[in-house]
């Protein structure tokens, strides 16, 4: 039984990925928490007792690490006896963070696809620019990697898993939604890392169609949705990580992700862009000063976090999966709907972040157990959703499933 979990990262998610893994502290054994701001680990402790989080006393530590040094982050492995690393730092320190995994031989878990800072949207497959090369040493090393375990990436994984076992003999398509019916009351924010969010939607938005990669700009194909308890929100087809893996795993399928937007943010959006404000590459101004424009853009807007106490409503995100059953047409949509009020009681974070940050702690929770410890890399829809599904259930997450008119949980 693997324990003792080392947190890489100290933003809004983590904050949740804390709090639950204190929740659930019998199992995990030791908590350590590092990033490059000490104060923001201790911010997160310091919240985690506000709350009286911890299932039973134990230790929970803050370190600083400059998480792209990965002999660092691998000394720190050794110096806690973490067993368990779930890095929900930047996607940008996803490889040096897993190369410390497999040196000392902890399990590793993330939350989003590898980034080149300098690159923006490759050639797809993304996961085989980087975590994919990484397959072989995991295996050979018997090293638990389980990649892309937030919500989109990661629940919408399994989302489609289940629906493709339990309810189809073939998939014809996945669509993957994802509504924020929520407000924060801010005059334009991010829900999450500003320079990760503009970055997924500036390059080319890939979806895999046809059997091929197929090509569009940002906001060019949108459609409207009729979703459970947010309602009709209109949807534009946009690039994201979990398409990548799904393609692979369902190759004959239509595999697509579609993200909400209102006319606000697009307007805002894209004046940044024409003005070329989003734009990851370096300017001089008149006074001889180098600065990327994107980061500029990022240090002015909101911190995600301090979204949180104002945030109300609620987020709707699922797959509409079709297929065939005895040669029949079927669909099935599978689905989760968070409160962001409710978050923000709970663990001091917007449903966004909560969203994120529970699964990741259910699947070290699942190898902690040996259910999820496979000794090799997976992605979320290679592994056996049920039990991801019911930890997720117990940890504030219930999946629910609509067939046939009858909307119910996934497990009745």
């Amino acid at each position: 039984m693997k324990r003792n979990v080392l947190i890489i990262g100290a933003g809004g998610v983590a904050q949740v990925t804390a709090h639950k893994c204190a929740q659930n502290n019998d199992m995990l054994g030791d908590l350590h928490i590092a990033s490059r701001t000490l104060a923001k680990c201790d911010a997160i402790i310091a919240s985690v007792h506000a709350k009286s989080a911890m299932k039973q006393p134990g230790t929970f530590a803050s370190h600083e690490i400059d998480a792209m040094d990965s002999a660092a982050v691998a000394d720190l492995i050794r110096k806690t006896g973490a067993e368990i690393v779930i890095n929900v730092g930047s996607p940008f320190v996803n490889m040096s963070v897993l190369d410390a995994c497999i040196e000392t031989g902890a399990a590793y878990i993330d939350t989003a696809i590898h980034e080149d800072p300098a690159k923006i949207c490759e050639t797809p497959p993304w996961y085989a620019n980087y975590e994919w090369k990484k397959r072989d040493l995991c295996a050979q090393n018997g090293v638990t990697a389980i990649l892309g375990i937030g919500f989109d990436p990661g629940v919408v994984n399994a989302f489609a898993r289940l629906a493709a076992d339990d309810y189809m003999d073939t998939v014809t398509s996945i669509d993957i939604v994802d509504i924020n019916a929520g407000s924060h009351g801010r005059y334009f924010a991010t829900n999450f890392d500003p320079e990760i969010n503009f970055r997924e939607f500036t390059g080319t938005v890939y979806s895999w169609q046809n059997s091929a990669w197929q090509e569009n700009k940002m906001f060019e194909v949108g459609r409207d949705w009729d979703l459970p308890v947010v309602g009709t929100c209109r949807a534009y087809l946009s690039g994201h990580d979990e398409v990548h893996s799904l393609a692979a795993n369902y190759p004959n399928a239509d595999v697509r992700f579609w993200m909400g937007f209102g006319e606000h943010y697009i307007n805002v959006f894209t004046v940044l862009q024409n003005l070329g404000l989003l734009s990851e590459h370096p300017v001089t101004t008149a006074e001889g000063l180098e600065v990327v424009p994107l980061k500029v853009v990022k240090a002015v807007l909101p911190d995600p976090a301090s979204l949180a106490p104002d945030y109300t409503g609620k987020t709707c995100i699922g797959d509409l999966v079709k297929g065939t059953k005895d040669g029949a047409p079927v669909e099935v949509f599978v689905y989760n709907v968070a409160d962001h009020k409710q978050a923000f009681d709970e663990v001091g974070s917007q449903g966004i972040s909560y969203t994120a940050g529970v699964p990741p702690v259910a699947a070290a929770i699942l190898i902690a157990q040996g259910d999820w410890d496979t000794g090799t890399m997976r992605n979320v829809e290679e592994l056996d959703p049920k039990p991801f599904l019911t930890v997720l259930d117990q940890l504030g997450l219930p999946t629910r499933v609509q067939i046939n008119g009858i909307d119910k949980a996934w497990n009745d």
